[in-house]
């Protein structure tokens, strides 16, 4: 199953379901955990790991 069927199929949930206030929230846990990945790897973690 590749990401882009994953996708297509949550965001038809969203439509179905009317859960739209879920894409939000959905949204910032991906950001979050791309900057955690990208802090882990790089030299500006230590300031990074200070605003939480």
């Amino acid at each position: 199953m590749s990401k882009v069927s994953i996708l297509k199929e949550f965001w038809d949930f969203l439509k179905v379901r009317k859960r739209f206030w879920l894409a939000p929230i959905i949204i910032i846990l991906l950001l979050l955990s791309v900057l955690i990945m990208f802090a882990q790897s790089s030299a500006v973690a230590p300031f990074i790991y200070t605003l939480f």
